[in-house]
């Protein structure tokens, strides 16, 4: 009987395994984590993490293994989530049950389910494969809601890219979930483009990830396996021979023991050349056996009968010989596998290249013998067939294996798998006879194909279709080419490039005429609708709304119809705001019963806004809990929502909702108009509380993600927040140039319709003329006021001009900004006047917008000051520190309480400041405001104190000088400053920063 080679006790790692004891049991209170457990090969990487499965499963966690399978370039989708999942399905655990009709859809990637769903055609890039993660996300819910789960990912370094972009998913949305994600992964394959890098890089920085790096062992913990597989004590020469060799890593010291025991006593010089002295150690027979698995890497026992030239009972007896030598063992599936992967790759790496070709060419034979033309192969038999093919350098049957690989990727969704597949029949197309035969389509479809699969990667998917019209004879195949100008219109409408899209998606509709109707031009249509609409053309959209809907009725195109209602709905929102809610309501209700989710999501989505727009934001809000319940019955998540919630929640003020909704590694990984949505919308709620760094890294970011867009959506609060940061900071001319950016965008598409959107940045653009106005104005720079004071003016008047077009006639926070733009003229032109500034406040919290409300209250405040009317002050001021303490803003706290102190104004007691505001930004910082004045160092001493209230006694007591000499130096102050009392000096020194305290004054308003 052969001698154990590997130690059957557990050797050291104790650190390691307190570390991976403590996240489960934080996954266990409910906080979801991912350990990366990272070492060299032969380590002891899978040892570790098998150990502590055995542990998490003790203490009543379900443990889920899945292993990464190294298929080259033919990658194989989901390769480790099959795996884990298989034996659930398998054992039809009642989780599926839950899932409802999203069961058939996971079917797709787990045949064990029973019949799957069928396949449809997905109206948006991306859609299909983010469905099925957050169907896979349910599925992890269901699975840790009596308990922890651990799933184990194993061979990380091998993942698929699907797999990969589900490890980050995971990052983001598993954050309150019982469960921890533990996935190994060899350090020294990481070559430095391996796309494994970046994902561990991003998801390391996390506050969800972390790396476990697993060194080799110690020499006494070498001494301690070694003892392990000897059953007693290594002499000290054996010791020091092994630990010189191996230096500490477990497999090759196991290796260098088995050398030693059964060779000559000759050491090998390399791991490799250890585990090839162990194979060839074993019988003829065997080591060909090892070659035909070393080919196949895991593989059935029939299978193997029926691909090596061995009868069966040599067969059998090989395989007993290997598995009892430790060299293959069974795995818990059935199939046949070698114990340890670099065992395999050592064996693989020894064939000759014609022997290896051969073998891969048997091994595809054979397996695609077995499954012939089944329409709907399994995913993981096509990319195993394709992967031997290609390592046969059989290129006619690499080409059909790569498109039914494709092909089958395509239907679980694993959309960088299907491009990779077809990019490789792309490639073989001109080396191979018959290829149309072979691949099933002609080059053209191959093409379209292709381009459909990038729905990431747009600029290759403009080449691709530009490639395929090249190729296509559009006038005698006026269909295809319309399906290729639309993929080409949706690609350049996520570059951002609307008007180009708009022009793709007309020459599509000129090619397929209004008769007869069709499918294909109902789509387009709602397409194009849909695209008018985002791009702020809303007339436009509806007439082009309407005849989507007469051209899907024509052909009873339900879906087109339901997307062109939704369409229609938002739209007429100008002329009709209930019918306009009602048409909303109908294309959810058909997409409800038509099961189609993407369509029901936009229906809550865009619902939700007209309410929110239309002043309901709280029925707004009530309907996106409703809508993400409904979600969460069908097994689905929609990350949107969230945030579309989180909005809602902003607004009416409950941050701490928001901030759940959005916690800040949601946004990591996202792609496209989600991450720019997400980022928007956190930046905006921190740029609330005050954190103007975090705010400021967020609205560069998603700038930055929509400059070649031309939607109202993005550019009018990007702009306008981006305003009120530079604003808050000082950076004036900054601030100017995010508005002029935000208006060249908006304005770009010709004649404005979304005049509420308008409105929001001219309003801004109004308050940062104000700010200059008032500038200018404390240092005596009248050109600069004057001009100032113009432009608010003219800003206030364009903003009322966009608050009255129809599309923002109906909506009240248009009339809100118009009415705060108002204000700000006033105080450009140093004429400060409450009165649009109550008006305002009492619009904003008619519709519970408390920080919109609060900020107009303290503009109030600060009006009614300078009119001096204290009274009046005191209640807007007591009304906007309510808001500041109820929403814990300390900044706007600070500012309040600065104007009491400045005014004299009786606060409520218990009014605590809160964090200063933020200083000055460095160009501000270098310009010394009280030298321009001409202000002596005494008299700027002096001019903090009048800031704080202070009298000519108590200045004189604090600075050790006469009252009367007090006296001299505010009245000198008084001239220098160009105003007439004490209150008017403060306000001053607040603004430029020369006061104790709060250094932003009405700047800091912004917002």
């Amino acid at each position: 009987m052969p001698a154990r080679v590997t130690a059957d006790a557990f050797i050291g790692r104790r650190r390691e395994l307190a570390e991976l004891a403590a996240a489960l049991e934080r996954a266990r209170a409910g906080r979801a984590e991912l350990v990366f457990v990272a070492g060299e090969s032969g380590v002891g990487k899978s040892r570790l993490v098998d150990h502590f499965a055995d542990h998490a499963q003790a203490a009543g966690a379900r443990v889920l293994w899945g292993d990464c399978i190294d298929l080259g370039d033919n990658e194989l989708p989901y390769a480790p989530i099959v795996s884990a999942l298989r034996s659930l399905a398998r054992g039809g655990d009642p989780v599926f049950d839950a899932l409802g009709p999203a069961r058939a859809e996971l079917a797709r990637l787990l045949p064990e389910l029973g019949a799957p769903a069928e396949l449809l055609v997905e109206p948006y890039a991306g859609s299909a494969q983010g469905r099925l993660f957050e169907l896979l996300l349910a599925l992890m819910r269901g699975l840790s809601s009596d308990g922890p789960v651990l799933l184990v990912i194993d061979d990380l370094h091998w993942a698929d890219r699907s797999t990969r972009d589900f490890m980050a998913f995971l990052a983001r949305n598993l954050c309150d979930q019982a469960v921890l994600v533990v996935a190994a992964y060899r350090v020294d394959e990481l070559h430095r483009r391996h796309p494994l890098r970046p994902l561990l890089a991003e998801l390391e920085r996390s506050d969800v990830a972390r790396r476990l790096p697993v060194e080799r062992f110690t020499r006494a913990e070498l001494g301690a396996q070694l003892a392990n597989i000897l059953g007693a004590e290594p002499d000290g020469g054996l010791l020091e021979r092994v630990w010189g060799r191996s230096e500490g890593n477990a497999l090759y010291a196991e290796e260098i023991l088995a050398a030693e025991r059964e060779g000559d006593g000759t050491l090998p010089e390399s791991l490799r050349e250890a585990l090839m002295l162990r194979v060839e150690a074993l019988g003829p027979d065997t080591q060909e056996v090892l070659r035909w698995v070393a080919a196949a890497r895991r593989v059935e026992h029939d299978v193997l009968q029926e691909a090596a030239p061995i009868g069966a009972r040599e067969l059998r007896d090989a395989l007993r010989e290997a598995v009892a030598h430790h060299v293959l063992l069974t795995q818990a599936d059935g199939t046949i596998a070698f114990r340890h992967a670099l065992l395999r790759e050592a064996v693989h790496d020894d064939l000759l290249p014609g022997e290896r070709a051969e073998l891969h060419r048997r091994l595809a034979l054979v397996l695609d013998a077995r499954v012939g033309e089944h329409p709907c192969l399994g995913l993981g038999r096509a990319a195993e067939i394709a992967h031997h093919f290609d390592a046969a350098g059989d290129q006619p049957a690499a080409l059909r294996a790569a498109v039914r690989a494709a092909e089958a990727a395509e239907r679980v969704h694993a959309e960088g798998e299907t491009a990779a597949l077809y990019e490789r029949a792309l490639e073989l197309w001109d080396r191979v006879e018959n290829a149309e035969a072979l691949a099933g389509c002609d080059h053209v479809e191959l093409l379209h194909r292709a381009a459909h699969a990038h729905t990431h990667d747009h600029g290759r998917s403009i080449v691709l279709s530009k490639q395929a019209l090249g190729e296509l004879d559009q006038q005698r195949d006026p269909g295809r080419a319309a399906l290729l100008l639309e993929r080409l219109g949706k690609a350049r409408w996520s570059q951002g490039k609307g008007e180009i899209a708009l022009q793709a998606w007309d020459a599509a509709l000129d090619l397929l005429p209004a008769d007869p109707p069709s499918e294909e031009r109902a789509r387009l249509l709602a397409s194009k609708a849909a695209g008018l609409m985002l791009w702020g053309r809303y007339a436009d959209g509806l007439l082009m709304a309407d005849e989507a809907l007469e051209a899907a009725g024509a052909v009873g195109s339900r879906f087109a119809t339901m997307h062109a209602l939704n369409t229609k709905g938002i739209c007429s929102l100008a002329t009709d705001l209930e019918a306009g809610l009602a048409l909303l309501r109908e294309a959810m209700d058909m997409a409800r019963t038509d099961g189609e989710v993407d369509q029901l999501v936009r229906g809550y989505i865009n619902l939700s806004d007209a309410l929110h727009l239309a002043g309901r934001t709280r029925e707004a809000h009530a309907l996106l809990v409703a809508g993400r319940e409904e979600l969460r019955a069908l097994g689905r998540h929609a990350t949107w929502l969230d945030l579309q919630q989180a909005e809602m929640a902003y607004h009416l003020g409950l941050w701490d909702e928001a901030d759940e909704l959005m916690p800040p590694e949601l946004g990591r990984g996202r792609q496209g108009m989600t991450r720019v949505f997400f980022e928007m919308r956190r930046a905006e709620l921190e740029l609330a509380r005050g954190d103007n760094d975090s705010a400021r890294d967020r609205l560069d970011l998603a700038r930055e993600l929509v400059r070649r867009s031309y939607e109202p959506q993005w550019h009018a609060p990007i702009a306008s927040l981006t305003a009120g940061l530079e604003r808050r900071e000082r950076r004036l001319d900054a601030a100017r140039a995010a508005i002029r950016e935000g208006l060249d965008r908006v304005t770009d598409t010709g004649e404005v319709e979304d005049g509420a959107r308008l409105a929001r940045i001219l309003g801004a653009a109004a308050g940062v003329e104000a700010d200059a106005a008032q500038q200018a104005r404390d240092l005596g720079r009248h050109g600069e006021e004057a001009a100032a004071a113009a432009a608010a003016a003219d800003y206030a008047r364009r903003t009322r001009e966009a608050a009255a077009l129809p599309f923002a006639s109906h909506i009240p926070e248009a009339r809100g900004f118009a009415l705060a733009a108002e204000g700000e003229a006033a105080a450009a032109a140093g004429r400060p006047d409450p009165e649009p500034w109550a008006r305002a406040a009492e619009l904003w919290e008619g519709i519970e917008r408390p920080f919109r409300a609060g900020r107009a209250r303290w503009m109030e405040a600060e009006a009614h000051l300078a009119r001096g009317d204290r009274a009046a002050a005191e209640a807007a001021a007591t009304a906007a520190m309510a808001v500041a303490r109820e929403l814990r803003i300390g900044w706007m706290a600070d500012e309040v309480a600065g104007l009491a102190r400045r005014g004299r104004l009786r606060l409520p007691d218990g009014v605590e400041p809160g964090a200063a505001a933020p200083a000055p930004g460095a160009a501000e910082a270098a310009r010394d405001p009280a030298a321009e004045l001409g202000l002596t160092p005494r008299e700027r001493d002096v001019l903090a104190l009048v800031a704080e209230g202070a009298t000519n006694r108590e200045i004189g007591e604090r600075l050790f000088m006469a009252e009367k000499t007090a006296s001299v130096h505010v009245s000198r102050i008084l001239a220098k400053l160009d105003v007439r009392s004490r209150t008017e000096a403060a306000a001053v020194a607040h603004r430029l920063g020369l006061e104790q305290g709060p250094a932003a004054g009405r700047l800091a308003a912004a917002g």
